[in-house]
């Protein structure tokens, strides 16, 4: 929803060099959001550069296909030595040179034809870059969100430790004055040692994270940057039908191949124009002679090209533009197809996503209670150390799997966004 404001203009004025370091992109200590980070991954992904020249090229192909409304120029000159088979002047020199200019004065449509062609398949290449402006902005998005769970997950393992850690200096100082046995000691230890693997592992997938995100935003070599953490719940409402209609009017994919169809229906109609016949005016001015000054002279004329018969090449061109028009329209159909699946999923996804966070949030409650009873109980001297280590190991998966329902609730927002062509 945040992203309705960049448009294509800026795909074009913000694009960078591919040699350009990050650096000068991301300040050494910067704090990014999620709409930042989608900026720089639209000025930088080698993907969006890639499209915007392929654009670039579409649209040097409609210039082309203008080309048959204007004159053609061409400037000639030549020499050659000719010797005559027979004549008493032997071999002589002969000099040319000349312009002459040739216009397409009607041709039944055909010039018109291949421009609107090119146009519409301009308009598909131009859905294209929107089509891979949409899968980076998802892919930011699933990185974003995903360092910001490795983050959170880093915490709670940071938190382990810690709790391992009082427990440690607990049964120790149990054991000491003895009240508890040697085993609570030693048990400690093993806890607090598994913590703290756990915690070695949390950090490189945090540090994993960062590079994707990196990645996706198409830098490399970044400076360290903060992320704005935003993984909490917000509300996000709308109906499957709202879905659905919103796919079929945003998706670049849909409005890519409409194009093509369109573009299809014109190459039949193009094709059609081969059984027409061109009119063509020319005139040149020339100079020749075998010696200087040469002499100079002009002609002028109009040609009507008919085409009698061409080996039935016509007939065979319209038949198949026809098959690539069908094989456009049944395209177009599967890809209806498949968004209302693809949008049907996302829907089923996000809800089912969620549900599961007030779920998860309790779960957290409780496993905290839990925590608190397991380990004010052995404070007191009543409770067990398997107790205290079944208690800390439920409340750290309770809150894992809180902040993994937190993400999946934003992945599936951001799936659903995707498949309704909503940025």
């Amino acid at each position: 929803m945040i992203y309705k404001h960049i448009t294509f203009t800026l795909l074009f004025l913000f694009i960078l060099p591919f040699n350009l370091k990050a650096e000068e992109v991301i300040k050494k200590g910067e704090v990014l959001n999620l709409q930042r980070c989608v900026e720089i991954a639209l000025k930088k992904h080698p993907d969006i550069i890639a499209a915007t020249n392929n654009v670039n090229a579409y649209m040097n192909k409609v210039g082309q296909s203008r080309a048959d409304y204007y004159p053609q120029i061409n400037l000639y000159s030549g020499y050659s030595r000719i010797s005559p088979a027979t004549g008493i002047n032997g071999s002589y020199d002969n000099y040319s040179t000349g312009i002459n200019i040739n216009q397409i004065i009607y041709d039944f449509g055909k010039t018109s034809a291949q421009v609107n062609i090119q146009n519409l398949n301009l308009n598909a290449v131009r859905t294209d870059l929107e089509s891979i402006s949409d899968r980076i902005i998802f892919n930011v998005k699933q990185k974003y969100f995903a360092l910001l769970q490795s983050k959170r997950n880093k915490e709670v393992a940071e938190e382990t430790v810690k709790q391992y850690q009082q427990h440690l200096e607990q049964a120790k100082g149990f054991f000491e004055v003895g009240v508890k046995p040697k085993f609570d000691v030693t048990k400690a230890e093993v806890d607090l040692g598994t913590a703290r693997l756990n915690l070695i592992i949390a950090e490189n997938a945090l540090k994993t994270a960062k590079a994707n995100l990196d990645n996706a935003m198409g830098i490399y070599d970044a400076s360290e940057y903060i992320v704005e953490d935003n993984l909490k719940l917000e509300k996000y409402t709308i109906t499957f039908d709202d879905a659905i209609s919103n796919a079929y009017r945003n998706r670049p994919e849909l409005k890519s191949i409409i194009s093509r169809k369109e573009a299809a229906a014109g190459t039949v109609e193009l094709a059609k124009k081969g059984f027409y016949p061109v009119l063509t005016g020319s005139a040149s001015y020339n100079w020749s002679g075998d010696n200087f000054p040469l002499d100079d002279g002009w002609n002028a004329g109009i040609t009507l090209s008919f085409p009698l018969f061409s080996g039935f090449l016509t007939k065979y061109q319209v038949e198949e533009a026809k098959a690539n028009l069908n094989v456009q329209k049944a395209n177009e159909e599967s890809l209806r197809q498949s968004i209302f699946l693809e949008v049907q999923q996302a829907y089923l996804n996000f809800k089912e996503a969620e549900e599961r966070i007030p779920v998860a949030e309790l779960n957290v409650k409780q496993a905290q209670e839990n925590f608190e009873i397991a380990d004010g109980r052995y404070a007191a001297g009543v409770g067990s150390p398997i107790e205290v280590t079944d208690a800390s190991v439920a409340l750290t998966n309770a809150k894992t799997a809180f902040i993994q329902a937190l993400y999946d609730y934003k992945i599936a927002i951001a799936s659903l966004e995707k498949a309704m062509g909503v940025r």
